[in-house]
């Protein structure tokens, strides 16, 4: 069953903006792992691990640790344009991550794999994230077993260009028949809608919820239900079903690929986190 945010059609006004903290008391859940990135200075090396260089979906930033820290009790993921070589470039190579003699764009992903894995339980992230074109920021989760799609893919939040129209997303990815070839269950809801609830939405935090059990993930945005996943659908052609096993968190904000062409776009762009906190029952 697939839900989108009915509020773009049928204008619940001010209601939809409602920004409820997920609240433990009375519902069996425990605080099991948080990040409130207090204080200013490096991300915490215990708790995250840096992507580094050109990783996915040919997109045109080159993740590095220095693009993101914590200042002011916030996590700061800066993207901007600058040139960075690339030192594994091999002139004629196909793969597009070697065929780059530079990167025009920099940007920082972080995740939590090795590091904190978790199976089912309440993810609650409040953030503010850039809407400017050429810009991808998220909030998603990887399954640790098996390679993509096999290993499943949340997206909490995602934000990027669906035929040009900008798009908020709520996901999930199994494997399909073949080799990289996934299954999805998307809700695609215009951002244009936001905006007629609020023309400031884009300089506001907002709160992405995440609730998973073994039977249904539901993704949330201020409260609000954009997408429930069917986890009696979501069995990979083996059997596995990626949604019954561990999974890790990353943030990052990619630049290009799905988030449109950023030539335009004036630089530095930032994708502020102010906490993840993850709930679980005992």
């Amino acid at each position: 069953m697939k839900y989108f945010l009915l509020v773009c059609m049928i204008g619940l006004g001010h209601a939809a903006l409602s920004q409820k903290q997920f609240d433990p008391k009375d519902t069996g859940y425990r605080l099991v792992w948080q990040e409130e990135f207090d204080g200013d200075g490096k991300v915490d090396a215990t708790k995250w691990g840096f992507e580094k260089g050109f990783v996915r979906n040919r997109e045109l930033q080159w993740y590095q640790e220095a693009n993101a820290r914590v200042k002011e009790g916030q996590l700061v993921i800066t993207g901007r344009r600058e040139k960075v070589p690339n030192p594994g470039f091999e002139s004629g190579q196909e793969d597009w991550r070697k065929s780059r003699e530079y990167a025009e764009y920099t940007s920082s992903s972080i995740h939590t794999r090795g590091k904190f894995e978790f199976q089912y339980g309440v993810v609650e992230v409040r953030a503010k994230i850039d809407t400017a074109l050429g810009m991808w920021p998220a909030i998603w989760t990887l399954g640790v077993k098996n390679p993509w799609p096999a290993n499943g893919e949340i997206d909490i939040m995602e934000f990027y260009r669906v035929k040009n129209e900008a798009t908020i997303l709520a996901n999930a990815a199994w494997a399909d028949e073949g080799q990289w070839r996934a299954k999805w269950d998307e809700a695609k809801i215009p951002f244009s809608g936001f905006l007629e609830m609020d023309s400031d939405w884009p300089s506001k935090f907002h709160l992405w919820r995440m609730e998973w059990d073994e039977d249904f993930i539901r993704l949330f945005l201020d409260d609000r239900l954009l997408n429930e996943i069917d986890l009696s659908q979501t069995t990979n052609p083996d059997g596995f079903n990626p949604f019954r096993h561990p999974h890790y968190l990353l943030l990052n904000l990619a630049i290009g690929g799905n988030g449109g062409d950023p030539a335009g776009t004036s630089f530095p762009k930032e994708y502020r986190v102010d906490y993840v906190r993850v709930y679980q029952k005992d």
